[in-house]
């Protein structure tokens, strides 16, 4: 699977009076990048942006050569999106249940279905908990039912907006390792910057504006001096 297909042009967001983004210009091509920035800096509704949670004051959003604006619906068919909460997405009350929502049009009869779920489950590391109660599944079974369920959809690209940061060392280990291993494209925010050291291309957000794309050692580095020079 090659890399993903986002153009972002002359892209503004304001809430209110405040303007969260100014003037972004990216195309992104690459399978794997990550955006990192301060809090506040605009990198959250970057992330919005591309599936169509957020739409922009000014300027356009392509993904695959489809606007966010005119076509949602065919955008959000190719853009998984997993939150920092996964209580955020967790809609039904038990983890094969929630894996089965995602694929409720998938035409597949009860037998099939179960299958699917199961293998779609073990395949995140959460074999065997078809029936736990989502509610009682530990923060990182969570966020991999959050990924299980989105993956599930069959994106093409996958939007993650800080889906460590709530989680431990060793379960936010396991996500990344996870989204590492996926075929589809993956664009990451996060403050782990050792998540991203690998990937193919990393952005900096600070004050609404894209201030370093680059390899990730050069992008880190200048996020690094942003930070020491930050009050």
């Amino acid at each position: 699977m090659g890399g993903m297909n986002v153009v972002l042009d002359q892209v503004s967001h304001r809430i209110g009076d405040r303007l969260v983004l100014d003037r972004i210009d990216l195309t992104l091509t690459e399978r794997r990048v990550g955006v990192v920035g301060l809090n506040g800096s605009g990198k959250s509704t970057l992330a919005r942006l591309l599936d169509g949670l957020v739409l922009p004051t000014s300027g356009r959003v392509l993904v695959g050569g489809l606007d966010t604006r005119r076509q949602a619906a065919q955008v959000r068919r190719r853009v998984g999106f997993v939150f920092t909460d996964p209580d955020a997405q967790i809609v039904m009350p038990t983890a094969g249940e929630d894996v089965a929502f995602s694929l409720r049009r998938s035409g597949l009869g009860r037998d099939e279905l179960r299958q699917r779920v199961e293998r779609i489950l073990a395949d995140h590391g959460l074999a065997g908990r078809g029936d736990a109660p989502a509610h009682l599944l530990s923060g990182g079974e969570k966020q991999l039912l959050a990924l299980a369920a989105v993956l599930a959809t069959g994106p093409s690209l996958l939007v993650c907006d800080e889906p460590t940061t709530l989680l431990d060392a060793r379960n936010a280990r396991r996500i990344t390792s996870l989204l590492a291993d996926l075929p589809q494209s993956v664009l990451l925010v996060t403050h782990h910057l050792d998540t991203v050291r690998d990937f193919d291309r990393v952005l900096v957000v600070h004050e609404g504006r894209v201030v370093a794309d680059d390899t990730p050692a050069a992008a880190l580095a200048a996020y690094r001096r942003l930070i020491e020079d930050a009050p």
